[in-house]
């Protein structure tokens, strides 16, 4: 039941509409918890039927008016109890350790590439975010930058773990590959 607190979480930043949540998604929110936005007007509608938020008024006609959404005290109470009550951190899904398992088992064929490809989109991703802390939290000092900047944070661990990790895993692979290397050139008959 994450998403419809984030998007609670985003509209206490600030009342919105469907379009500014998913824009506001794709600079913040969604690095940690993706959404499309089909899936956040879904949402809305929910937490709306729900009576966690409702549709501000709007002095023009509502055809064609985009409707921003704020957060009502019963989504406030909602929120509040969500973010102090327990729960467990899930098991990571990963296709591309799975898939360097299956390779112990079928073979390496690709997994070079695939692992530079990683490691490229890894080092763009911490990158980003290593800008977005320069830009946004130079001396964060008020206490929701500095909870913010925690998150921001998780980011850049989360990221630096997997360039570190995609460089080890790369050096592996291409070491048994040189060590396969030798060993086919160095057999008798070739």
């Amino acid at each position: 039941m994450s998403l419809p607190h984030a998007i609670l979480t985003a509209l206490l930043e600030k009342p919105s509409s469907g379009l500014e949540l998913t824009r506001r998604f794709d600079r913040s929110i969604g690095y940690f918890w993706p959404a499309t936005h089909q899936q956040i007007y879904r949402e809305l509608g929910k937490l709306e039927q729900a009576g966690f938020i409702r549709a501000l008024p709007s002095e023009q006609p509502s055809r064609g008016q985009k409707k921003e959404f704020e957060v009502l005290p019963a989504g406030r109470a909602e929120l509040t109890a969500w973010a102090s009550g327990e729960q467990d951190s899930k098991p990571i899904r990963n296709a591309l350790v799975l898939r360097l398992r299956a390779a112990a088992v079928v073979g390496r064929a690709g997994l070079d590439t695939e692992l530079r490809r990683h490691l490229a989109l890894h080092q763009r991703q911490l990158a980003e975010y290593e800008g977005i802390e320069d830009r946004d939290f130079g001396a964060a000092a008020e206490p929701e930058d500095r909870l913010r900047r925690l998150v921001l944070r998780a980011g850049i661990g989360l990221e630096t773990f997997w360039v570190q990790w995609l460089e080890e895993a790369l050096a592996e692979v291409e070491d048994m590959a040189e060590v396969e290397d030798k060993a086919e050139g160095g057999r008798p008959g070739e």
